[in-house]
C-alpha cells in the first residue's frame, strides 16, 4: 500500500513552542503552523466518510490558510482561503460562492465546524472538530497577530495600482 503523504511532514518546518533559551532573547517567529486533522465528509444522504486534511499556515503569507485534502489517491486537493474567513466561520456563517463555513453542534461529535466547498469538479460538505480547528487557528495568531497581519498587506494605493494593471 502506498504511503500516506499526509503522514510525512511537508517540506517546511513546523511551528514549535520554544523552551528554555537565554533570558531576554527573543525567539524566532515560527514560519509554519501545520496540523493534520481527520474531517468527516458527507458521501450521500446516509453515508459519511473520513478525509485526512492538512491545515497549513505560513507566516510569510499571513492572510491565507491552506487545507490539503488527502483523498486516498496519489493526488491531493488544495483549498486556499483567508484566515479571517476561517476565524469568522468558527463563530457564524461566513463566506459565499465557492466556500462557506459555519459552526454547528452534533449530538455525536459535539461542537463542529462545517465547510461547504464548491468547484467545477464537484462539491463537498465536510465537518471538523471546532475545538481542534480553533486551537490550530489560535496557534497561527500566536505566530502572526491580527494586528501584524493588517499592517503587512499592500496599501490601498498599491491595490489600486494592481487592479488598474499598473
Amino acid at each position: 500500500m502506498p504511503r500516506d503523504p499526509l503522514s510525512a511532514p511537508s517540506n517546511q518546518p513546523l511551528a514549535a513552542t520554544p523552551t528554555g533559551g537565554e533570558p531576554g532573547r527573543v525567539a524566532a517567529v515560527p514560519p509554519v503552523v501545520e496540523e493534520v486533522l481527520t474531517l468527516r465528509i458527507a458521501l450521500d444522504q446516509d453515508l459519511v466518510g473520513e478525509v485526512r486534511t492538512r491545515f497549513r499556515y505560513e507566516a510569510e503569507r499571513p492572510f491565507e490558510v491552506r487545507l490539503t485534502f488527502h483523498l486516498g489517491r496519489p493526488d491531493e486537493a488544495d483549498w486556499v482561503f483567508s484566515r479571517e474567513l476561517l476565524r469568522d466561520g468558527l463563530a457564524s456563517l461566513s463566506g459565499q460562492g465557492d466556500i462557506k463555513l459555519w459552526p454547528a453542534y452534533c449530538p455525536c461529535h459535539g461542537s463542529t465546524l462545517h465547510l461547504a466547498l464548491d468547484s467545477p469538479h464537484g462539491s463537498a460538505l465536510l465537518e471538523a472538530s471546532r475545538p481542534h480547528v480553533k486551537a490550530w487557528l489560535e496557534r497561527t495568531y500566536a505566530c502572526v497577530s491580527a494586528e501584524a497581519e493588517a499592517v503587512s498587506g499592500p496599501t490601498d494605493e498599491q491595490l489600486a495600482a494592481l487592479l488598474a494593471g499598473s
